[in-house]
């Protein structure tokens, strides 16, 4: 296919909100919009963060959508797309969460749009899913294949699961290191209070937790066996950073267990200087197609300690930038965050080793990768453009 044009076409990015638009998405927009593409938005705006894309130059149009497959309001979606391709014709169409996915994909096919590119940031039917997930969802992709023509994927599972449903390696199957992180973000070199803040001592070891707060991020797994942790070592601190519908509920838990040092820090805007603070980071999830947070934590040089589940031991080695636990094992959970607060050496060495496994996340780098792919399916001939992906 030709390659990214001179000529100013439209391309559309979509997802079920303009929230994930805006948290992950923004710096490919711009790698468009600088190639002289207008670039437009459909998503719904409930959850907030429309103004962010707005800001950008970017065309917004206002979708019912739902996250829920069974709302009716996606029957009004559809019609709100038709609307849409009727008036507008986009060279590329790039769609994201899954169900704004199928039905930008159904619709756009229906109205002879230009090519769509889907990309799956952790599908709902995995290894361990439910069987309602697995007919659901694996049945809505198995029937979207005819309307998809690029699969992006994150994960080696997801990848395998793309090539289970009839897509072809590097032809409409393409893998990708994330959404990018951009590691000069995590080098912070001013003074940190985040403990001083709390209270901690300079020597205390710190656990951080970033994570919403819902059952999904398994937040429990930690808290319960937090009373043993601390048995090995008493001068350590858990911030759990985050909200959520589980907020109170947590916190509850907490109090009448009478757990000891967890500091519930809510949303917080100041990441960089958190994970600045923290000696280790754990997210011990169910679910997970390429979490962020880890991503996050690699670049700041800390170890972690996640759950052996898609995505997160993608990214953390066992032994090597962190350990890897399985679901519910509070034995092995234990011994490896023990084995981190009680060696400080071991906590640097993994903590370089994350530095060194996240090189290939970087904004960067992820930026490189999907400007090769969309050069694929936009037409045009900018000779310059195909020199940026040697």
């Amino acid at each position: 296919m030709k390659t990214l044009g001179l000529h100013k076409g439209k391309v559309l990015f979509s997802a079920t909100v303009y929230s994930h638009l805006a948290a992950f998405h923004k710096p490919f927009i711009k790698q468009l919009q600088d190639k002289g593409y207008e670039v437009h938005a459909a998503a719904n705006p409930d959850h907030g963060r429309k103004a962010e894309i707005e800001e950008m130059g970017v065309v917004c149009w206002d979708i019912s959508f739902s996250r829920s497959p069974y709302q009716l309001s996606n029957f009004k979606a559809v019609r709100e797309l038709t609307k849409l391709f009727q008036k507008h014709y986009f060279d590329l169409i790039h769609v994201h969460t899954p169900v704004a996915a199928f039905l930008v994909r159904y619709t756009a096919k229906k109205c002879k749009q230009g090519p769509v590119l889907y990309t799956a940031h952790g599908f709902h039917f995995y290894k361990g899913a439910s069987i309602q997930n697995w007919l659901i969802y694996y049945t809505a992709e198995k029937l979207a294949r005819r309307w998809t023509d690029g699969l992006i994927v994150m994960n080696k599972e997801d990848y395998q699961n793309g090539q289970r449903l009839g897509f072809k390696e590097n032809e409409s199957l393409f893998f990708a290191h994330g959404v990018g992180v951009s590691l000069d973000q995590y080098s912070v070199n001013e003074d940190v209070n985040v403990r001083e803040q709390l209270g901690i001592k300079k020597n205390d070891v710190v656990v951080t937790y970033i994570a919403e707060l819902n059952h999904n991020k398994n937040h429990l797994f930690l808290l319960r066996n937090w009373k043993k942790i601390l048995q090995y070592n008493s001068n350590v601190h858990c911030l759990i950073v985050g909200k959520g519908e589980k907020e109170i509920e947590l916190k509850k838990y907490v109090e009448q267990n009478h757990l000891e040092n967890i500091h519930f820090l809510g949303f917080r805007n100041d990441i960089p200087m958190i994970l600045s603070d923290s000696d280790i980071v754990t997210l011990l999830s169910f679910r997970e197609g390429l979490p962020r947070c880890v991503m996050e934590a690699m670049a700041s040089r800390k170890p972690l300690v996640v759950t052996n589940i898609r995505g997160s031991r993608d990214l953390v080695k066992h032994g090597v930038n962190g350990f890897v636990v399985d679901l519910e094992n509070d034995q092995s959970l234990i011994e490896s965050f023990v084995k981190l607060i009680n060696d400080k050496k071991l906590r640097e060495q993994m903590g370089q080793a994350s530095l060194n496994e996240i090189q290939p996340y970087s904004l960067k780098n992820v930026l490189h990768e999907m400007r090769g792919i969309y050069s694929r399916f936009i037409e045009g001939n900018d000779l310059n453009f195909t020199e940026e992906l040697k």
